[in-house]
């Protein structure tokens, strides 16, 4: 197809009228379609409905060592629950603490408790004139909603292919001692879907903060997330590689079953190095006395083990894999070739990142809603909601059935179309 730039005014101008009157085909037909967040569908929660068959009245709530499941202790999780989810996050049972059904939830509760305690004996931040976190972008949109909430001033720091700028990272992490930390979203990035380069990952395990209370909030939300069996992507585990590198406190690895089993159900868990374990269990001993270990069994009783695990991820991708190759092969069909937006193809992950002309995104978002179709802001990839290019949209194929999916990015690219040809006429003005 013909670049836009390279056509005519009056090229563009007639393409616009057409364009504008298959936009109110879309109108006309009442669209009620939602792509806002990345939540599972119905076809992937029916996945797990047998986990709610696993434990009946009639069954055995012990665990092997004797605990009962059904009562209160073990602050930290049970066994069962640590080895198989220290198997899906790679590391060992012993450096795991397992919460609720939220690592949301976990990832707040550690930027709370640094605020009003510290971190291993350090200054709460709180006490702090100036506090500030790093945030590769585009990123989660509430990642930095936390630090926000806590007026903790967040630095953009660009994303490629191989992760975050650690040229950027490395210079002011060791020449500011107010950065304490540094969100990442290391396997199918939400929104890009990258996952860090060996080097990449080997760089942060050997950075060099200015600030001893300095923390890696490593969020490995798709860890098992693939869309293929074998074109996957593989990350070197971070833990192992900081003790390697001699700083095996540096970093927070959190993990969830929120998008394996149930999002409102599933169990979280931070795992870390025992020092931070022993700060991250004072505090946690005045907050309850033992998350749900009924909920920790009956994962277990579902899944058996990893590989138990494994094959329920399959079945997932079988699921999603359509959706994604769906999203990018309309944006190919409708958008290639017309220099006028350039998106990612992950494999895996819940997300594909979409950059349309600088300018554009907000516009965009705007145009597809009047249709009927409502997508993630414009900017909420960008800490404050401010995208300073006005460009990037995250795209979640996840949530609407197939046949809603195509008709949602057909209205998407056109949507796409409209704006940007807008966008070129007003500049040749």
């Amino acid at each position: 197809m013909q670049p836009y730039t390279e056509m005519s005014t009056e090229e563009l101008q007639a393409l616009r009228k057409k364009l504008s009157s298959h936009y109110r085909e879309f109108q006309v037909k009442d669209l009620r379609l939602d792509m806002s967040r990345g939540k599972p569908s119905a076809e992937q929660l029916d996945l797990s409905m047998g986990m709610m068959d696993v434990l009946s009245s009639e069954d055995d709530l012990t665990c092997e060592d004797g605990t009962d499941c059904r009562n209160y202790g073990v602050l930290t999780g049970i066994k069962e629950a640590k080895e198989l989810i220290g198997d899906m996050m790679e590391v060992n049972p012993e450096n795991i603490i397992i919460y609720g059904n939220s690592s949301l939830n976990v990832m707040f509760d550690t930027i709370a408790r640094s605020m009003t305690h510290g971190v291993m004996g350090c200054t709460p931040w709180c006490k702090l004139d100036k506090v500030k976190f790093l945030c590769p972008v585009p990123g989660y949109d509430r990642h930095f909603a936390i630090t926000e909430y806590f007026g903790i001033e967040m630095i953009n720091v660009p994303m490629d292919e191989n992760g975050p700028d650690m040229d950027m990272v490395e210079q002011l992490v060791a020449s500011d001692d107010t950065i304490k930390g540094i969100w990442c979203v290391p396997k199918y990035s939400n929104p890009t879907g990258t996952s860090y380069s060996d080097a990449t990952v080997r760089r942060f395990a050997r950075l060099k903060p200015a600030a001893p209370d300095f923390r890696i909030y490593w969020d490995n939300a798709y860890g098992v997330h693939h869309l293929y069996d074998h074109d996957q992507d593989h990350l070197i585990e971070i833990l192992a590689e900081c003790k390697r590198a001699g700083a095996p406190d540096l970093v927070y690895k959190f993990s969830s079953t929120s998008k394996i089993s149930f999002p409102g159900s599933g169990i979280a868990a931070i795992a870390t190095s025992h020092n931070n374990l022993e700060d991250i269990e004072k505090q946690l001993k005045f907050q309850t006395i033992g998350h749900d270990k009924v909920n920790q069994l009956r994962h277990v009783r579902f899944f058996g083990d990893i590989h138990g695990m494994c094959e329920h991820m399959r079945l997932h991708a079988d699921v999603m894999r359509p959706k994604f190759e769906a999203v990018t092969s309309i944006l190919e069909r409708e958008l290639g070739g017309l220099e006028i937006a350039s998106w990612t193809s992950p494999k895996g992950g819940y997300f594909i990142s979409f950059d349309s002309l600088d300018g554009c995104a907000k516009s965009i978002v705007a145009r597809c809603k009047k249709a009927g179709l409502i997508i993630t802001g414009a900017g909420a990839t960008y800490p404050y909601g401010r995208d300073p290019h006005d460009s990037n949209i995250r795209i979640a194929p996840s949530y609407p059935p197939l046949g809603d999916l195509v008709v949602a990015m057909e209205l998407f690219a056109l949507c796409v179309k409209i704006v940007s040809i807008d966008k070129i006429l007003a500049e040749r003005k």
